[in-house]
């Protein structure tokens, strides 16, 4: 039955990517109402407007089409009235063609009599489908419950429930003081994507690819969900956050020796300076003493998007969901991680300057790993149209090694947004690795080509 299904979202994205070009841009389109041949033109009903978009009608919810670009903490000033008890669904479908080559230079390594450095010879062509499913349903005023589901992902053949948590932006409580700290306060609560940083906001989340620009997310995806709280305070463009969470995706009693709850702190800036200029600046903090399977930099459980990269010969896309990503296999770490954004016109600057510390629990000292990425993004025609590129570096020191490794990554990428729903984008990757051993496979590895993307959200 999931192959059946991922054949049809497949079908269903490649279809709407050919959709007629009158859908364009427009947000709203005019219906030329039926008229009786024999009835005067002027006895005409005037045309009415019908929407492109679906209606936004849960309380402080970020949209999943292109209304959600460049949203990033879900807005706590809202415009949506409480009418009642609210039941929403959507969803988001993602297809790739790859076109992607991969070499390397590593010793032979025989397990078994075969040669664990060879690389899986790869051809070009279709990528199995990917789609989520977003349930949204408002409980009260200011108060709604969120659950997203994986249909089809590249990691699992089942489908899986990613998150799921309760957010409060008001209080259950009539009382005027409470009122009045809640204009202020958003308290969320469950299994969720934690706020560390602000890339998790613009990177593809398995089915959901129309807020990133490009198609691959980072080499060090600071990516997961895990179990806790978050607390936010948000006042004229001013945001502190604080959380705790248990650190790792499941939820676990077991080996309590070897767990610690982990403590996420942010701090920003985000504000509208003129009708042109926006300006945002975050800093996150994360830290945790002990974790049995520490998932900051491994919690992408859907995968990448660089199918079979530097992958040998026994790879599945399954097994090997990791591709083109590094994860510093950290269970005690210290992170951090500072992300400027300025938009100006059509214009989007992005960057990402990170730092992580820690060790595995039978490691004597710790290893160290950095990032930097720089982004620029150019939207025009009304941002129905725009072109991005995005240069990703990555240093520091695996388990095992007494050396530091680099990891090079630069993507150039364009993109259309045939109507607000639908996106076809593609970008050209060169990813190289340098400092790996030899006896490593990704020893002078490097993948580049084309990915070709079509994206519906709704």
């Amino acid at each position: 039955m999931n192959t059946a299904f991922r054949a049809f979202v497949g079908a269903m994205a490649l279809t709407l990517v050919v959709t007629p070009l009158q859908a364009q841009t427009q947000y709203a389109v005019t219906e030329r109402p039926a008229t009786d041949s024999t009835r005067p033109a002027a006895e005409a009903k005037p045309a009415a407007a019908i929407s492109v978009v679906p209606a936004i009608e849960i309380q402080n919810l970020r949209p999943a089409d292109r209304r959600g670009m460049n949203v990033f903490e879900t807005p706590k000033s809202d415009l949506v009235r409480y009418n009642g008890f609210k039941l929403n669904f959507g969803a988001a479908f993602t297809q790739q063609f790859q076109g992607l080559d991969h070499s390397n230079s590593a010793d032979v390594r025989l397990v078994s009599g075969v040669n664990a450095n060879e690389l899986i010879r790869v051809g070009h062509g279709f990528n199995n489908a990917n789609a989520n499913l977003f349930i949204n349903a408002q409980v009260a005023p200011g108060i709604r419950v969120a659950m997203t589901s994986y249909l089809s992902s590249r990691h699992h053949n089942d489908t899986w429930v990613k998150d799921g948590y309760l957010q409060i932006d008001a209080s259950p409580i009539d009382m005027a003081p409470l009122h009045k700290l809640m204009e202020v306060v958003t308290l969320k609560a469950g299994h969720f994507e934690i706020n560390y940083g602000d890339q998790h906001f613009r990177r593809t989340d398995n089915g959901q690819s129309i807020y990133n620009p490009l198609v691959g997310n980072f080499i060090l995806d600071a990516f997961t969900t895990q179990v806790g709280t978050e607390v936010y305070l948000r006042h004229r463009g001013l945001m502190a956050m604080g959380a705790i969470t248990n650190g790792e995706v499941r939820g676990m009693t077991l080996n309590p020796q070897r767990r610690s709850a982990a403590y996420i702190t942010k701090l920003g800036f985000d504000k509208q300076l003129t009708e042109d200029l926006r300006v945002r600046l975050t800093g996150s903090t994360f830290a945790q003493a002990k974790a049995a399977n520490q998932t900051l930099y491994s919690g992408d459980r859907a995968g990448s998007r660089y199918y079979n990269m530097v992958e040998n010969t026994t790879s599945t896309e399954a097994a090997n969901f990791t591709s083109g990503a590094i994860n510093p296999q950290f269970n005690e770490m210290h992170a951090y991680v500072i992300n400027p954004f300025v938009k100006f016109h059509g214009l989007e600057l992005f960057g990402n300057v990170e730092r992580a510390r820690g060790k595995q629990a039978a490691e004597a000292a710790r290893r160290e790993y950095t990032q930097n990425v720089g982004e620029v993004t150019y939207r025009f025609l009304d941002d129905a149209l725009f072109v991005s590129g995005r240069v990703n570096k990555v240093e520091g020191r695996p388990m095992g090694y007494t050396t530091d490794i680099k990891i090079d990554r630069t993507q150039f990428g364009a993109g259309w947004f045939i109507n607000p729903m639908i996106l076809l984008k593609g970008e050209y990757v060169n990813q190289k690795y340098d400092g790996f051993a030899a006896t490593d496979i990704r020893n002078g590895a490097k993948f580049k080509g084309y990915v070709i993307e079509a994206a519906v959200a709704f």
